[in-house]
């Protein structure tokens, strides 16, 4: 099954995240922001993998998550 665009949208904001500090969240600004970024974190907040619907830090769930998509991304750009 293919990405869709939804998930490329939520794997590009996963990738925002500094996982060196579990202390540093993002912020989406809904006026802004790319609206795709704004509904990609509304839905990362539903799923539990963030703690705010405009960002926020990341849970546990959303910090293993974002670590396997930065890993992902690397490999690509390698």
């Amino acid at each position: 099954m293919p990405f869709s665009s939804d998930h490329i949208d939520e794997l590009n904001l996963l990738a925002m995240f500094d996982l060196s500090s579990a202390q540093e969240g993002i912020k989406v600004h809904q006026h802004s922001a790319a609206p795709e970024m704004v509904t990609a974190a509304e839905r990362l907040h539903q799923k539990g993998l963030i703690t705010q619907k405009d960002g926020g830090y990341l849970t546990s769930l959303g910090s293993e998550t974002a670590e396997h998509a930065q890993k992902v991304l690397s490999v690509l750009n390698s």
